[in-house]
């Protein structure tokens, strides 16, 4: 058995090894908005009801509307298993070429099709790294060989599959939209399928490539709901693609695999002004730099919701803080890098800038 893939999170473990209480606790450990939105009224049919196909709808329209993308489907939180887990099935159902511009059949991936474009031999998926682990364990579980690779320059065209997070985690690295437009149409000449995970693209939406999706048929875009509004306990995303891939991943998934009450909140809050909540991450983030700078570490990455630290000394104050009950993020692949989440409010800053200076340089 694999090890399991280490996240953000993890208060309770942290708590029965340094000692308190997981409630006073600082979690810094994940990429997640610390100022929760206020939850609008939920009507009491969508707890008492089955998630019926109106609750569905309303909440991928305002979803449409929020994204300005086109088609658009509700799933539970792209980064789970059960999500990621359709894309090996997607690419071993063959139909990768969309619309009406289909020029390859449908075919069994093991099967060596050549044509005037690729010969696709085997099964072969990238996914740009460093980044999240359930990717590449999804595929190599289905049997797929997946190149872990560094830059978009190396997805080739035997890869039937790639990857990537923008902006990505836990580096904060960003590819302009023209760059994964072009590593779209080459996967596409190649009867290949992009995928583009933006789960922290909701405080830059220029970055995003939703508004051009209807455009780009063999793209697929993931959106998580609950990091920007700070709601990751509704386990809560969306897929925008062409409306046939949508299909399969609904049918795949089973009826009812969203919530009513989370297709309610969803609705509304993706309708609501949200200039108020990017502008409070704006300022959280400018928080944290400034606790950060001034306890002499040195930023080299991230996004608004989360700041990469690189420093020699990170396991040790790794420790050091979580002798403190502070809870940051530590990478076993990267053991200089210490990804810190926003802290909530000016206490916290000051809470965490009074345990970096004991820290013993």
């Amino acid at each position: 058995m694999s090890a399991p893939i280490v996240h953000g999170g993890g208060i309770t473990a942290a708590a029965a090894a340094f000692g308190g209480s997981p409630e006073d606790w600082l979690d810094l450990s994940t990429g997640i908005n610390p100022c929760p939105v206020a939850l609008p009224d939920i009507p009491a049919r969508a707890w008492h009801r089955l998630p019926d196909r109106h609750l569905i709808d309303e909440a991928r329209r305002a979803a449409r509307d929020h994204y300005r993308s086109g088609e658009i489907l509700p799933l539970p939180v792209p980064g789970t298993q059960s999500v990621i887990q359709l894309l090996p099935r997607l690419v071993e159902a063959g139909r990768l070429v969309g619309g009406t511009d289909d020029r390859v059949a449908a075919r069994d991936n093991r099967v060596a099709v050549t044509d005037e474009r690729i010969a696709v031999t085997d099964n072969k998926v990238a996914v740009v790294t460093p980044t999240y682990g359930e990717y590449a364990r999804a595929f190599a579980s289905a049997g797929f060989a997946v190149d872990a690779v560094d830059d978009l320059a190396a997805v080739g065209a035997g890869h039937r599959l790639a990857v990537v997070v923008n902006p990505n985690n836990p580096d904060g690295l960003v590819w302009p939209a023209e760059t994964l437009i072009a590593l779209h149409d080459r996967m596409k000449a190649a009867d290949g399928l992009l995928v583009v995970d933006e789960a922290f693209g909701d405080t830059d939406p220029a970055l995003s490539l939703a508004s051009r999706a209807p455009q780009l048929s063999n793209l697929i875009i993931f959106r998580s709901f609950g990091k920007f509004f700070g709601l990751a306990g509704l386990r809560l995303g969306f897929a925008i693609a062409r409306s046939d891939i949508l299909t399969r991943f609904e049918d795949w998934l089973g009826p009812w695999a969203v919530s009513g009450p989370a297709l309610s909140l969803a609705a509304s809050l993706l309708r609501s002004d949200v200039s108020p909540i990017r502008g409070r991450i704006i300022e959280r983030c400018a928080g944290l730099h400034e606790v950060l700078t001034g306890a002499g570490l040195q930023i080299s990455g991230g996004t608004t919701l989360f700041t990469l630290v690189a420093d020699a000394r990170a396991g040790d104050i790794y420790t050091h803080l979580c002798r403190h009950h502070i809870l940051v993020r530590k990478f076993d692949y990267a053991p200089e890098w210490l990804r810190f989440g926003l802290t909530p409010d000016p206490a916290a800053d000051r809470r965490l800038g009074e345990a970096l200076q004991r820290f013993e340089r």
